[in-house]
């Protein structure tokens, strides 16, 4: 059944060529349907106006209200130096504070004539300060006239609640409001995705009748009625979308892994200095129970910084390598790849040299497979794999070339997830006679309405439990701006933790030399300590092997070095040679020192909430106590500070994911899990709306279950195509 023609309508032919060329490139409007899907942001009552002293700086605002006055000045200026140049300051008032608005030159004539004292309109433009006054510049403005004098505008605000929409400078919220006035009669034409007994158990009103009532409302019963219904659908949509992938990927064959009794995984076992933790014990339960299976396992292994993921991963790939097959390891990086082959080797022991003297008798062989390989060596590699004689394989993307190929493959282990496209985990599946299990690990907890609607198709498992023997993370912010003195014991404690035996990162924003400055500035808009470019890694590694830790063995890591000296460094930092790593955040995942008890993140403030918690749980692997110091230049009262005081106070991965979560918007957090794809997601907060998302979800795997292919549900299906038409289809195969 094809999408409801007038809603698929191109923008063009209703709205004129020039308005949809701005919808389409600042707002992503194509069609009719888009548009009507466009919510307001909020509604403006027209009796109450927005309050004038919450403005924020530098955001593109749209207020209503009353001008108190209006003052043209004359002054003289280089282009009129006779004293001719005109200024236009008008003071406009909502009652909770004043605002001045300034237009210039021949800008001020409309504006002296509309604006007199009394006149009610709509302004739209960036806040800025001037003279330590609020105001805006050029604002472009409507006058909202009640005379009745035949004017459109009346009818279009006729309603006592005004939309307010998210707008661009390019295009203001009551431009939008009038092309949705212009396009609102086809929305008694949208096809109701949601069966009616659902929507009618429910109790929420029809789909045309939502979106009537969220673009032009009479009452707030009427926003609450519309929000309500229009959350539905979208938590419904995409679970139902979510709920046939997992219903397909049941009807898949897959070689069902069994590990033998006392093969290769048991001898394993038998060699660990420690016992793994209930939390392991339970999660590979499930993972061995999803192996055994004839259908492929999708599972998401969330586990916090150092709760042992990569142990559980490992006894997985044994136990089919046991079953005969091949298991496959896929790392983000280089780095990560030479670091996870070290650790399995050393793990493994003799049981990863099968095939070599010495090796024990279910030994296998462990093969490292990169891009940046010597030709001898990555032949040797890619015989093994096609030969089987490699059970264990762990590499980069490199692995998911045409030219690799596997004996048997049975397990593909992904390492944090969000480094990897689409292509790239289906280019892998082909690998394998039939498709193989594939088991998602990330250290990024990810709150549990999150993980339902980002990756709904994978079942999950957490490792919530520290393994015996990890030490405890002291986190502190150092107010570099306010108190020098802190940063200076900083680099004192550095040097005491090193005095004992350790080692110590410091984590800066930017590498240096010919890095535009200009890219990381200016992130958060937050006074001077925003003018200045990030601190780079060469600058602050210069400076402390010369200044506060002259005398210490300082070592420098980021991306732009080549792979082998890459390697290098971190193997002399590991062996212990390097007292003191100076890097980028290429050490945040997966790097593994258990001597490093100290980090110091330079302008902390620059980096997520998630990503700094990544960062510390590179401290505290061993023994000894960790330390963690986030410094910054942000003054007390900002987000930033706050955002720093959060992972300070606290180490619970899944508490600063919600945190994180409430800070940014949804979109970014679904967006980039999303592979880049704009979020379907308009009305539905993904905290806020936990319950909606876990009855979605049983609802719409009620739905599939009785009817895979929602042959009774057309208007289902239409939705359903709407939703993974092109642009989107990445954002459901990203697991």
């Amino acid at each position: 059944m094809d999408l409801v023609p007038a809603l698929r309508e191109p923008l063009k032919k209703v709205l004129g060529p020039a308005t949809a060329k701005v919808m389409a490139e600042h707002l992503g409007l194509h069609t009719v349907g888009d548009l009507l899907h466009h919510y307001p942001r909020r509604y403006e009552e027209r009796g109450q106006l927005t309050h004038l002293a919450d403005l924020p700086m530098d955001e593109h605002v749209t207020v209503v209200a009353q001008v108190a006055d209006a003052r043209l000045h004359t002054f003289a200026s280089s282009k009129a130096p006779r004293g001719k140049g005109q200024r236009l300051e008008v003071t406009i008032t909502d009652g909770s504070g004043r605002l001045q608005l300034v237009f210039f030159g021949n800008g001020v004539h409309k504006p002296h004539k509309e604006l007199l004292p009394g006149t009610r309109a709509m302004f739209a433009g960036k806040v800025s300060v001037f003279n330590r006054r609020l105001q805006l510049a050029h604002p472009a403005y409507e006058l909202l006239r009640g005379d009745g004098d035949g004017d459109e505008t009346v009818e279009s605000w006729a309603g006592a609640l005004i939309p307010l929409y998210p707008a661009t400078a390019k295009l203001e919220s009551w431009k939008l409001a009038k092309a949705i006035q212009t396009v609102l009669p086809s929305a008694q034409e949208a096809v109701d995705p949601l069966p009616d007994s659902l929507r009618e158990g429910r109790g929420l009103v029809s789909l045309p009748e939502a979106l009537l009532k969220i673009h032009r409302p009479h009452t707030k019963a009427d926003i609450e009625d519309a929000r309500a219904r229009l959350k539905w659908d979208e938590a419904f949509v995409l679970q139902v979308a979510l709920a046939r992938r997992r219903h397909a990927e049941t009807q898949l064959p897959a070689v069902p892994r069994k590990p033998s009794p006392d093969g290769l995984l048991t001898a394993f076992d038998d060699r660990l200095p420690f016992t793994l933790t209930d939390g392991q014990r339970k999660v590979s339960r499930e993972i061995f129970d999803d192996l055994a299976t004839d259908h492929p396992m999708h599972r998401l292994l969330q586990g916090e910084v150092g709760s042992g993921k990569t142990m559980v991963a490992l006894r997985a790939m044994l136990a089919v390598v046991d079953a005969g097959g091949q298991a496959v390891l896929l790392a983000p990086t280089e780095v990560l790849a030479q670091q996870h082959h070290r650790s399995v080797v050393e793990m493994m022991g003799e049981l990863a040299e099968g095939g070599m003297l010495g090796g024990a008798e279910h030994a296998t062989k462990v093969v490292l497979l990169t891009g940046s390989m010597g030709a001898a060596a990555r032949r040797q590699a890619l015989l093994d794999l096609a030969t089987g004689e490699a059970g264990i394989v762990i590499g980069t993307h490199a692995l998911i070339e045409d030219k690799v190929q596997f004996h048997d493959l049975g397990l593909v282990v992904v390492d944090e997830q969000h480094r990897f496209g689409v292509e790239q985990r289906d280019a892998l599946r082909g690998k394998g006679k039939q498709p193989p299990h594939l088991l998602v690990m990330t250290a990024t907890p990810i709150p549990r309405t999150v993980a339902m609607t980002v990756f709904g198709d994978l079942e999950t498992s957490v490792l919530d439990q520290l393994p015996a023997g990890r030490s405890p993370i002291a986190s502190h912010v150092v107010p570099a701006a306010d108190k020098p003195h802190f940063l200076a014991r900083a680099w004192e404690r550095v040097r005491e933790e090193v005095s004992n035996g350790h080692q110590a990162y410091v984590v800066c924003p930017r590498i240096g030399d010919e890095d535009d400055p200009k890219k990381g500035a200016g992130q958060s808009a937050e006074g001077d300590a925003e003018k200045r470019p990030p601190l780079a890694v060469l600058d602050v590694a210069e400076q402390l092997a010369e200044g506060p830790l002259r005398g210490l063995r300082v070592e420098v890591l980021h991306g732009r070095m080549q792979p082998d000296d890459k390697d290098a460094v971190m193997r002399r930092f590991a062996a212990g040679e390097t007292d003191v790593l100076v890097a980028t955040t290429v050490i945040e995942v997966g790097v593994n020192v258990p001597n490093a008890t100290a980090m110091v993140i330079m302008d902390a403030d620059r980096f997520g909430v998630s990503q700094l918690h990544q960062l510390r749980g590179r401290v505290g692997r061993g023994s000894a106590p960790g330390l963690c110091l986030l410094v910054t230049e942000m003054p007390e009262a900002s987000a930033a500070r706050q955002r720093l005081n959060a992972v300070a106070g606290t180490l619970d991965g899944f508490e600063l994911s919600r945190i994180d979560l409430e800070q940014r918007r949804e979109g970014d957090v679904l967006g980039q899990a999303q592979s880049g794809a704009r979020t379907s997601l308009r009305v539905l907060a993904v905290i806020e709306d936990e319950e909606i998302i876990a009855e979605a979800r049983r609802e719409a795997a009620a739905v599939v279950a009785a009817d895979p292919e929602l042959t009774g549900l057309p208007e289902l299906r239409t939705a359903l195509d709407a939703l993974l038409d092109e642009e989107r289809e990445q954002y459901l195969e990203k697991g």
